[in-house]
């Protein structure tokens, strides 16, 4: 997708590769965005998806997300280049991130729950009481 609206605003990749002092270095961008948002924000998804106050995972994964978005957001105007909401992007850039974040949050909410189904399915009895 960044390819396809690299005209319109700068990649993402690119403005995490510049955070990081590694500014042209879109590999560099992707690995951290892959390691924040997998390995970091996933396993902490994990942890706190039973205390969101929303009632089906994919709200669940929709508030985390934008909640995600917003620590982002934050982030990126404080420490980022501050020219990467300028120009003719403007606000579409705030915009597009915070759908593709929704969309995102509400797939991994489901896949989320239909993970935890399955394990709890699978566990079967342990000393003849329900393992969850």
């Amino acid at each position: 997708m960044n390819l396809l609206f690299a005209k319109v605003f700068d990649p993402f990749p690119e403005v995490v590769a510049k955070m990081f002092g590694m500014p042209g270095n879109l590999a560099a961008g992707w690995v951290i965005h892959f390691v924040i948002g997998s390995l970091i924000m996933g396993p902490l998804f994990a942890v706190i998806y039973a205390r969101l106050p929303t009632n089906t995972p994919e709200t669940k994964g929709i508030l985390f997300a934008v909640a995600a978005w917003v620590a982002m957001m934050l982030i990126i105007t404080m420490m980022g280049d501050p020219r990467t909401f300028s120009g003719s992007a403007g606000f579409g850039t705030f915009g597009w991130m915070l759908i593709t974040h929704m969309v995102f949050g509400g797939v991994m909410g489901n896949v989320f729950a239909r993970l935890q189904a399955r394990e709890k399915r699978a566990a079967g009895f342990i000393h003849g009481a329900p393992a969850h």
